[in-house]
């Protein structure tokens, strides 16, 4: 693992759309830590001259990469996470422009929680914008769906045990260490968005390194819960973006997820799942159809735009 001392390069990565003012409210906390950041990097995937001025304006070295293409997020931070390699980066710190972290001590946090539990990757936890003690998205640990971060801590354990292992929001505020990019590589440019970051968890938990959240970190996102759905008294869940577009990468991605070593396993799940909440709660055969067919598109690697 690189050691996560205050010594150690760390340079933060940024990937904005067509949001400048949300932009500089992530980017005035990002670069106000406590322990700053040794580089800014924003990746714009609108390439708009109010962002590159946004960007020069930040109290700490930065550079702006401008996209006449929209990349997308998942192919944002993957040309973030490589400059920020290139730059010689020990470690990559990921944020979003419509989120932040929730205070100046975010990073110092997340490096020392790296180092003192030896982790090549640690992530805040991803807190409701509106509502910092709700999740943003709902986190299932072992069979129960918690949706507070005060029911991250499992029976028994206290305040002091602040590590969460083996999962993570990543690209909310993570923190990867360069040694954890070069086994586990970069988010894939097809997905373009929505399912990337499974993606990288996949490959985390394959590649066998270390990996976790911090609960004393956090992350402050605006609320994504509305769109996973609960279904059989809330025992499970289903995943219903709330716009066509969402709709298509959400399940085409998935669909692409579903096929990739680690994740088969889950596949009579997902069937299950969407089955009953398109059919019996939503009594919707249309809706199932198109589900299955988007999740088709994206098992043949199918990866056309709509």
């Amino acid at each position: 693992m690189t050691d996560g001392t205050p010594g150690h390069k760390v340079v933060a990565v940024v990937v904005t759309h067509r949001r400048v003012e949300l932009l500089a409210e992530s980017l005035a906390v990002v670069s106000g830590q406590d322990r700053p950041v040794d580089h800014l990097i924003v990746v714009d995937n609108a390439d708009e001259p109010a962002v590159a001025a946004l960007v020069a304006a930040q109290p700490v070295p930065t550079t702006y990469l401008g996209s006449q293409r929209n990349l997308g997020g998942a192919g944002g931070f993957a040309l973030g996470m490589l400059h920020a390699l290139a730059l010689g980066a020990d470690w990559v710190w990921c944020a979003d422009d419509d989120g932040r972290p929730d205070g100046p001590t975010v990073l110092s946090t997340l490096l020392d929680c790296a180092a003192r539990h030896d982790l090549d990757e640690v992530s805040p936890v991803v807190a409701n914008l509106d509502d910092p003690d709700t999740l943003a998205f709902p986190l299932r640990r072992g069979l129960v769906w918690r949706r507070k971060r005060s029911e991250l801590f499992a029976d028994g354990e206290t305040q002091d045990d602040d590590l969460l292992p083996g999962i993570a929001s990543l690209f909310n505020g993570a923190l990867f260490s360069a040694r954890c990019l070069e086994q586990v590589g970069v988010p894939d440019l097809r997905l373009f968005f929505r399912g990337d970051e499974v993606e990288v968890h996949r490959r985390l938990v394959r590649s066998g390194v270390r990996f976790g959240t911090c609960l004393r970190a956090g992350y402050l996102h605006p609320d994504g819960s509305a769109e996973f759905r609960p279904i059989l008294g809330g025992r499970m869940h289903t995943q219903y973006p709330d716009n066509e577009t969402k709709r298509f990468f959400t399940y085409r991605n998935r669909g692409y997820l579903m096929s990739q070593p680690g994740l088969r396993k889950l596949l009579p799940q997902e069937y299950a799942r969407f089955g009953w909440f398109f059919l019996v709660q939503q009594r919707d055969p249309k809706g199932f159809a198109e589900w299955v067919r988007l999740r088709g598109l994206g098992r043949r690697e199918r990866f056309t735009r709509p």
